[in-house]
């Protein structure tokens, strides 16, 4: 009887185990090139200063990144009138002082406000696309409010016209699954965290669960993982990289002893606050 219940419990974890490595697995085959993206650190939101005149997402900071050789990794949301422009947070209050958002407003109405103490204003996506020209590799996050996933198809029509490299990455998998129906070639990436440890309340416990732990990969099938570096020991992030092989993106490096000290456990590298070296 022992055994048999020893049996038992043996082959329910095995099933588990199997069921959960097959929920985390990305994209195994025809995975994109990820060669263009190497050897390139990414600033994290253009090369920026909030308390200068080349605040975070603007026109300034990507200029800074570019003229430096760095990648640079931005957010794209659309406006009231669908169009889609560069700016991190739904809401304005945090970097414009205007505690409504984005999408509250046309493009147009936007420009009346600033980015923190500078001139700069929220650019549009297709500026800052004429401004990199494809000097630089970029990481485009998509920010996504719940089910909504209208920025993929409009920001992606610009995309398709863009000559130089790129990938897409979302903490929301709908966006990666839009990616993974219409547009496989494009490498598309997860951004996780563990967000209940980080104090995320929004969504419920269960989803900021199946997040932390990648279980959407089972129908997304990222091609890379974009991670909180300071969570680098999370079993399933591990396991994407080192059972998978799936690139494994750091976000965001703030000093040079944490790229340092990071240098083995990540492939790429988004950076802020500091300039290395």
């Amino acid at each position: 009887m022992i055994k048999t219940i020893l049996l038992v419990a043996v082959c329910i974890f095995a099933a588990a185990a199997a069921l959960y490595l097959l929920m985390i697995m990305p994209r195994m085959l025809h995975r994109p090139d990820k060669t263009p993206f190497e050897g390139v650190l990414y600033a994290h939101r253009g090369l920026h200063d909030n308390a200068s005149d080349a605040p975070e997402n603007s026109m300034a900071a990507f200029q800074k990144a570019v003229d430096a050789g760095f990648g640079i990794e931005l957010d794209v949301q659309l406006t009231l009138d669908k169009v889609p422009v560069v700016f991190h947070d739904f809401s304005l209050k945090r970097v414009c002082g205007i505690d409504k958002k984005v999408a509250d407003y046309t493009y147009e109405e936007l420009q009346q406000f600033t980015l923190f103490d500078s001139k700069e204003r929220i650019p549009k996506f297709a500026d800052f696309l004429e401004l990199v020209a494809g000097r630089v590799p970029l990481i485009i996050e998509y920010k996504i409010p719940g089910g909504l996933t209208e920025v993929c198809p409009v920001a992606d029509k610009l995309l398709q016209g863009y000559g130089g490299v790129y990938c897409i990455e979302s903490f929301n998998p709908l966006g990666l699954l839009w990616y993974k129906q219409n547009r496989r070639e494009i490498m598309r990436g997860q951004l996780a965290d563990n967000f209940l440890k980080s104090g995320e309340k929004e969504f419920s416990p269960l989803l900021y669960f199946a997040l932390h732990h990648l279980l959407f990969n089972c129908l997304t099938k990222p091609d890379f993982i974009a991670y909180n570096h300071r969570r680098y020991k999370d079993l399933s992030r591990r396991l994407c990289r080192y059972l998978y092989r799936c690139p494994a993106v750091a976000w965001t490096i703030r000093s040079k002893e944490e790229l340092t000290n990071r240098q083995r456990d990540f492939d790429l590298f988004i950076f802020d606050s500091f300039l290395p070296e």
